[in-house]
C-alpha cells in the first residue's frame, strides 16, 4: 500500500496540486511556444490546435518546456487527440502521466 500523500493521484484536482500546476504552466509557456508572447491569456477552455493553432511538432516542443519547467518527466505514449483538446485537457493528462524517477 503507498502512502497516499506520494501519490500523484491523489493530488491531481487539489487546490494548488499538480493538475494545476500544470494549468499554470501551459498558460505560461503556450504563448512562448507558439511564437504569440504578449497576446491575450490563454483560456482553460481555449482548443489548442483548431482556436491556438498548437501542431504536432510545437506540441512535442510544449512538453519538453513542461518537463524542464516543472522537472517531471511525462509518459506520452498513451497521449491521444482528445488529452490535446484544451489547456485544461492537456493538464489532466500530463497530470496523470508523470514518470516516477526512482
Amino acid at each position: 500500500m503507498t502512502d497516499p500523500s506520494t501519490d500523484v493521484a491523489t493530488d491531481l484536482d487539489t487546490p494548488g496540486g499538480l493538475r494545476a500546476d500544470v494549468e499554470q504552466a501551459i498558460v505560461l509557456l503556450l504563448p512562448r511556444v507558439l511564437n504569440q508572447e504578449g497576446a491575450q491569456p490563454v483560456a482553460l477552455d481555449a482548443g489548442l490546435m483548431e482556436d491556438l493553432g498548437l501542431t504536432s511538432g510545437k506540441t512535442l516542443e510544449l512538453i519538453l518546456e513542461l518537463e524542464d519547467h516543472l522537472d517531471i518527466q511525462i509518459d506520452v505514449e498513451t497521449i491521444t487527440p482528445e488529452d490535446l483538446g484544451n489547456v485544461a485537457t492537456l493538464a489532466a493528462f500530463v497530470a496523470a502521466h508523470v514518470v516516477d524517477e526512482d
